[in-house]
């Protein structure tokens, strides 16, 4: 596909590079920025938008390309940078990076992945909270092991219990979310019937790789990072 798009993606911009006329140009990542930018890739027959996997800074933008929807490929940081070594592309800025995933997408012929769930940007938004509150959990548990005082520790119990609290809810959530989704409700069922594999676990899995189920066992491996790949 030639008219294919690179973004390089940072916290308050995004550089966009059209391969098939070599043509730069620039918008803010914000609401404002991504409706620009949608507008402009609209206009363009057949496009199809490589970027990097950023977290939250991509996210946005992620809802947006897909809301239209507009093809698009979230690319592993890791495999665009042996792209661009091996393209011999060693300076990293934004104008040469986002050049840079529109050549990937175009040499190694990317092939976008649709969302197999309506609400999976919401399930990511809960996933990253939950995330953000284990980390919280663990710092917390981790102080009150410290302290002795005995109004610290009275405080921390109450934040470990409203932590737990939250996470509680929020599993509720996604789990509500899942349901809703008749294919991934069933993929949720077959991982979820793997011995050691609870349900918290099998939906997180599905959040993070909602492809499972729709490629084979090569495919998922590199997706999830554990293929093995030669190093030069």
């Amino acid at each position: 596909m030639n008219n294919t798009m690179g973004i390089d993606v940072s916290k308050d911009t995004l550089d966009v590079h059209r391969l098939i006329d070599g043509r730069h140009k620039q918008f803010l990542n914000s609401k404002i920025g991504h409706a620009q930018l949608i507008k402009w890739i609209e206009l363009q027959p057949d496009p199809l938008v490589s970027f990097e996997a950023t977290g939250a800074y991509h996210r946005l933008l992620e809802r947006g390309l897909g809301n239209r929807p507009i093809p698009f490929v979230k690319v592993n940081p890791k495999q665009a940078r042996r792209f661009a070594r091996a393209s011999g592309k060693l300076a990293k800025t934004d104008r040469v990076d986002c050049a840079m995933l529109a050549k990937m997408g175009a040499a190694l012929h990317l092939v976008p992945k649709p969302l197999t769930a309506e609400n999976l940007y919401d399930l990511r938004d809960l996933l990253c909270a939950r995330r953000a509150l284990i980390k919280d959990r663990t710092a917390a548990k981790a102080r009150n092991a410290t302290v002795t005082h005995a109004l610290l520790k009275g405080q921390l119990a109450k934040r470990l219990r409203h932590i737990e609290c939250d996470i509680e809810k929020i599993d509720t959530a996604m789990l509500a979310l899942a349901h809703q989704d008749r294919q991934m409700r069933e993929r949720l069922d077959i991982l979820s019937s793997i011995p050691g594999i609870g349900m918290t676990t099998a939906l997180m899995i599905l959040v993070d790789m909602p492809e499972i189920g729709g490629l084979d066992g090569k495919q998922v491996a590199s997706l999830a990072g554990l293929a093995p790949l030669s190093c030069m």
